[in-house]
């Protein structure tokens, strides 16, 4: 088992290099950065009549977008099940089963942002723990486990946790679930949302997982922990029985006026081999700083900043449309194959705009939107993670006259369908091409 983290994006291995801009690449052995998953699928308007089976129009080159030729229907206000088949409520504690005789769980006191991660092959001395804790803009930090290991086959990142002290950096909804704290102490396994969605797992069933040894594991709930791309977390011994290294991660929480720098300073305080990441970054706009931590309403950045040029976004409109019959794959970004965001950032680059790889993200490209002034080409987001009801985790392009094309989950195909703008829907943003890419540059 190779140590460290190396996060999956549908299948593939993703991470950043510890200390460099860029695009996500894989990296050696050793320390991999986390980054935010790709988006999941999952609001599926009811359709109300099926749209033709034509591309985009001809029209004349820098002409404003056209409607592309859709019946005009009127946008579905409700919504159906995020995940048929698998029973999901609305809080992490629905979606955790209660243990009969679980050890003692310290009950949630507080909710804390995790910040920075800092990850090494080897145990990280304690005196590390010390210097990091010290650092003028930290608040709070703890010691946890985090390898790369695999779960009914895959490879995913997995954090071993004291259950007491790490549910205070989870989303709050997962933290606040006593059940699946309890579950994890218990020597279970709580499993993101996303992973309980596209491996169909069940509540009270089983996975293999396989490290340095080899156990199957209860999976005790379903939900979001707050560190983009963490799929899986057990309790600290039962990681370490499968061969992680004690103590071999740091989580930190810290003020936002000082994490960038406390970054920095962190690296230098870290031993050979090992490697600190930003899991959040500030970005700043003509309207202000942003904190993009993958969560919260869509839109940011002021109304009055330019949109895409009339002749890009016809690009952009005809290479999604293009795309329309193409299969659901999760983490693809195309040409044979999409995910929500994977198709939204596929699309615009046809037209050189550079977009965010992930909805959460995209989320940010663009000053917000109001249904009543939709126009073809601005994006649709949506809350689709029951156990983070504030994250962003779908998106689609809006064509014009309440239609919609999107990638929608695995096993269906990429489809024109009513836009959705029922509970579930988060807002909608206009591209802004420089805003748009000031994001890319940040979290790539």
């Amino acid at each position: 088992m190779v140590v460290g983290v190396h996060l999956t994006q549908g299948g593939q291995r993703i991470a950043r290099a510890v200390g460099r801009g860029g695009r996500r690449r894989l990296v050696p052995a050793a320390v991999a950065a986390l980054a935010v998953l790709g988006s999941l699928a999952g609001v599926l308007a009811a359709v109300l009549g099926a749209p033709p089976r034509s591309d985009l129009p001809a029209g004349a080159a820098g002409a404003a977008p056209s409607v592309l030729n859709l019946p005009v229907v009127r946008p579905a206000s409700g919504d159906t099940p995020v995940a048929p088949g698998m029973t999901m409520g609305t809080s992490a504690h629905l979606m955790a089963l209660a243990g009969s005789h679980p050890p003692a769980v310290a009950p949630l006191r507080r909710t804390l942002q995790a910040d920075l991660l800092i990850v090494a092959p080897h145990t990280l001395p304690h005196s590390v723990l010390t210097a990091v804790s010290r650092l003028p803009g930290v608040t709070a930090i703890e010691q946890i486990e985090a390898v790369r290991m695999r779960i009914n086959g895959a490879y995913t990142a997995v954090l071993g946790v004291d259950p007491s002290v790490f549910r205070t950096f989870a989303a709050r909804p997962t933290g606040a679930s006593n059940a699946l704290w309890d579950g994890v102490a218990s020597g279970g396994i709580a499993v993101s949302y996303t992973m309980g969605k596209l491996d169909k797992l069940t509540l009270g069933g089983t996975v293999a997982a396989t490290g340095r040894t080899a156990k199957r594991l209860r999976v005790v709930a379903f939900g979001t922990m707050g560190i983009g791309g963490v799929n899986a977390v057990v309790s600290d011994s039962v990681a370490r029985s499968l061969g992680a290294p004690a103590g071999n991660a740091i989580v930190v929480s810290m003020r936002t006026s000082d994490f960038t720098a406390d970054a920095a300073a962190a690296g230098r305080l870290i031993p050979k081999g090992a490697g600190v990441e930003q899991l959040v970054s500030l970005i700043t706009f003509p309207g202000g700083a942003v904190t993009v931590n993958g969560s919260g309403a869509a839109g940011a950045g002021p109304a009055t900043e330019g949109g895409v040029a009339a002749a890009q976004l016809d690009t952009a409109l005809r290479a999604a449309m293009s795309r329309r019959g193409l299969p659901y794959v999760w983490g693809a970004a195309g040409p044979t194959a999409f995910d929500c965001s994977g198709l939204v950032q596929w699309s615009f680059a046809q037209a050189g705009i550079a977009m965010p790889r992930v909805a959460a993200d995209q989320a940010l490209a663009g000053p917000a939107v109001p249904v009543s002034r939709l126009q073809p080409g601005d994006l649709l987001f949506y809350h689709t993670d029951p156990t983070d009801p504030t994250y962003i985790s779908h998106v689609a392009i809006y064509l014009g006259n309440g239609w919609m094309i999107q990638a929608p989950e695995p096993g269906q195909d990429v489809e024109i369908v009513p836009a959705d703008v029922g509970s579930e829907f988060a807002g909608a943003i206009r591209v802004n091409p420089a805003q748009a890419a000031a994001v890319a540059g940040r979290v790539a």
